[in-house]
């Protein structure tokens, strides 16, 4: 079956870096988008990035954008998020998902598109 593990998170200060990833396993991952998720508690979901099959189309949320990058390894099955700059309000559980999106089509930018999820990694950045 379909499994996702993330790994990177941990405990860093403000002004800081971390580089979170995602191991896939389950799925021909080249015919996969991938996305960049959050929560923080109290709060919704967030979305953060997505990135196509082929890795040549990414977007990003507002919350995000200039201070992160997603990428991904089609050989080593894996999607990773640099985040940069990192703000207190960036501390929430991180989850990478997948949908098949093959093609043109559109990067999926709703969690409610994507049909395999991550058990998360926490990360908490400090004052």
């Amino acid at each position: 079956q379909v499994q996702l593990v993330e790994s990177g998170g941990g405990l860093v200060q403000a002004g800081g870096s971390l580089r979170l990833s995602c191991a896939t396993s389950g799925l021909t991952f080249r015919d996969y988008a991938m996305g960049w998720f959050r929560q923080a508690p109290g709060k919704e979901r967030e979305f953060l990035a997505a990135i196509s099959w082929s890795g040549g189309n990414t977007y990003y949320a507002g919350s995000v954008k200039g201070r992160s990058a997603i990428s991904r390894d089609n050989a080593k099955n894996t999607v990773n998020l640099q985040m940069n700059s990192l703000k207190v309000e960036d501390t929430a559980v991180y989850y990478c998902a997948t949908v098949r999106r093959v093609g043109g089509a559109p990067l999926p930018l709703r969690s409610n598109q994507y049909n395999y999820w991550g058990q998360g990694t926490q990360v908490t950045v400090s004052s």
